[in-house]
């Protein structure tokens, strides 16, 4: 593994006698399953839950000022050593010229959520502060699809080592091995990210991408749009998720033959099926912001990712 790289504040590991804070910077959760949510979030963690009230405005949990409040009051409080987002939907893009992110990499904590918060993530980790691709808690914990052992190791400060076989899911479409932070998240919202002061930083990383419900055309044209961007022109590898719900239909180009026919040319190694965000079980964590390596071959797919909180 290669040193950590200095310019990255990581978070202090989560203790048994912390708080973990639960915000819906985005879209509202639905009060029983946020409940349920966190009732599961606390057996599981032994730590105490506590909620940012916010309300909703139409399908918003709140204003944007009243969720980006609430956020940093989180973040501010001493006995909170970790922020899970209750669920994604849409919104967390109007929080980021609210949130003082010099602040929050001053003190950083532990962030974790996936969909539409993709856009605090990135804006996170191009503030130099490493945070989480992983379980939300409404749309995760409490139906039963967050895969706990990465999650707790790492927000513990354990290094994390996925290894896939080729019978798993998670496949090679372009062999190699390469070292970097990651970044990405929901493709989509990162590709709306483009053209603003928080867009996605991918020079010398590992890009992770996932996504739902998108017909591979609009994948397509989502990573075309990127490649004229010029963001993968220094990448080191890239991984795509699980991509649930994005298969093509009978007769079509398979999504990996078209992700290999944009991107194949890279010549960087390229893995497909990473079971983190938008997926049925088994939500992996993924720290983005450290170091990791990737090795894609024709025996499997493993990933190393350095700790990214501090003991």
């Amino acid at each position: 593994m290669h040193a950590e790289l200095q310019s990255v504040r990581r978070p202090s590991a989560l203790a048994t006698h912390s708080t973990i804070g639960v915000v819906s910077p985005a879209s509202f959760a639905d009060a029983a399953t946020l409940q349920a949510g966190c009732h599961a979030l606390r057996e599981a963690s032994g730590c105490k839950v506590a909620i940012a009230e916010t309300g909703h405005i139409g399908n918003f949990a709140g204003s944007a000022e009243a969720r980006a409040a609430a956020l940093m009051a989180m973040w501010r409080r001493e006995d909170v050593g970790a922020i899970i987002c209750s669920r994604g939907g849409y919104g967390s893009n109007y929080l980021l010229p609210l949130l003082d992110l010099d602040a929050m990499r001053a003190a950083p904590k532990s962030f974790v959520g996936y969909s539409d918060n993709t856009a605090l993530l990135l804006a996170l980790e191009r503030a130099g502060v490493a945070c989480f691709h992983g379980p939300m808690v409404a749309s995760d914990f409490a139906c039963g699809r967050e895969d706990t052992e990465s999650f707790f190791d790492a927000l513990h400060g354990l290094p994390l080592d996925f290894d896939f076989s080729p019978h798993s899911g998670v496949e090679t479409l372009v062999s190699g091995e390469a070292h970097g932070s990651i970044v990405g998240g929901c493709l989509s919202v990162a590709v709306t990210s483009l053209g603003t002061p928080w867009e996605i930083d991918s020079s010398g990383k590992l890009l992770f991408f996932e996504d739902v419900h998108e017909r591979p055309f609009r994948i397509d044209r989502m990573l075309r749009h990127l490649l004229l961007a010029g963001k993968f022109q220094d990448v080191r590898g890239i991984i795509f998720g699980a991509m649930h719900g994005c298969a093509a239909l009978s007769g079509e180009e398979s999504l990996q033959q078209m992700i290999y026919r944009v991107l194949g040319e890279l010549t960087v190694p390229i893995a497909f099926g990473f079971p983190s965000g938008h997926v049925e079980s088994g939500n992996l964590t993924l720290p983005f912001g450290v170091p990791a390596t990737l090795e894609c071959t024709a025996e499997g797919v493993r990933l190393r990712v350095d700790a990214a909180t501090v003991l």
